[in-house]
């Protein structure tokens, strides 16, 4: 049930684990070594229905996760490198990164925390982005 993880960038090891649990139909997925960018990625999916919840499990090193998978997930990687954008150019990287409009999410990480590229849109803010999903 555990991933060789890839510890030069947790970020896209974690998202590539859950895109190969979702392709194989699992249900679970246990990701590690935890972090808070990763846990806020995943409150991010979760809010916007990609996976059913995750909990952190505390083994007394880094941690894990443990992903409730809902079979939404067609694809979902680690966006590298980290490319700043500002709110005009937000619709730019949709276009790119995601198949069609309103399909999909890109996450960024903002000074006020990190949202969705709608949630971004709305607060009329830009960032950097980490990731998408779809």
């Amino acid at each position: 049930m555990h991933e060789v993880v890839n510890l030069s960038d947790p970020l896209s090891s974690a998202l590539s684990t859950i895109q190969n649990y979702e392709t194989r139909r699992k249900k679970l997925c246990v990701i590690w070594p935890a972090s808070k960018l990763l846990g806020e990625v995943l409150r991010v999916m979760k809010e916007n229905g990609f996976i059913n919840d995750y909990r952190f499990i505390d083994n007394g090193r880094q941690g894990k996760f443990v992903v409730e998978l809902s079979g939404r997930i067609t694809k979902c990687r680690a966006i590298r490198p980290r490319f700043s954008t500002t709110v005009d150019e937000i619709e730019e990287w949709e276009k790119r990164f995601l198949p069609a409009k309103d399909l999909g999410i890109l996450v960024l990480t903002t000074p006020q925390g990190i949202m969705t590229h709608n949630e971004a849109k709305n607060r009329h803010i830009g960032g950097k982005l980490l990731a998408y999903v779809y």
